[in-house]
């Protein structure tokens, strides 16, 4: 097992978070832990998907698997489901903290296709790319803002990506809304937002 790579207790967790493979037949050759070890490798060290080891599997099955996760939105349905197992069990505390960053984009980020559904491969996702593709004119040329807001134990919450020129004031209420778990009916939890 590798330096970072999920330990038998964390992949307890997360398994049965997993979609279930809907296809009868002979089980897969790469196993979903494997894959998922090398996705988090990757993430981790931001090396290019053919960089990845060959211990997790083809790179392009990790990055089939990544990407196929990503279109259908089953890591914002992994990242919600763990939030919500955290918070039943007092990991999380709603006392947020959030904070912006701005980052210079790249040059080539002006030569960017005007009509982005011509592109060889769209990006994909759970939510629509925003058209200012978060980019915005400031003075230092191209710049996107990056929003965070973390609880106290340091955990990221929600992270919003806009042009650089947006203030942090009209983000904070995108950033902070409230999961669907937290408020669902029968929980007595919805008290302890400090927000409310």
């Amino acid at each position: 097992m590798g330096r970072g790579n999920l330990t038998d207790e964390q992949w307890a967790v997360l398994e049965p978070l997993l979609p279930r493979g809907s296809k009868a037949g002979r089980p897969p050759v790469w196993p979903r832990r494997q894959l998922t070890d090398g996705i988090r490798f990757r993430v981790r060290t931001g090396v290019p998907w053919r960089d990845v080891p060959v211990e997790y599997g083809p790179w392009n099955r990790v990055y089939d698997l990544f990407r196929r996760w990503q279109r259908n939105g089953t890591w914002h349905q992994i990242l919600t489901r763990l939030q919500s197992l955290a918070y039943e069990e007092g990991a999380i505390t709603w006392d947020l903290s959030v904070d912006s960053t701005v980052c210079r984009a790249h040059q080539h980020a002006a030569g960017a296709r005007k009509q982005g559904g011509l592109q060889k491969e769209p990006p994909g996702g759970v939510s629509t790319e925003p058209v200012d593709h978060g980019l915005g004119r400031s003075r230092g040329g191209f710049t996107t803002k990056l929003h965070l807001a973390v609880e106290q134990g340091q955990k990221p919450m929600s992270i919003v990506i806009t042009a650089g020129q947006r203030g942090d004031s009209p983000q904070f209420e995108t950033e902070v809304a409230l999961p669907s778990w937290f408020t669902s009916p029968g929980r007595q939890s919805a008290s302890r937002h400090p927000l409310q």
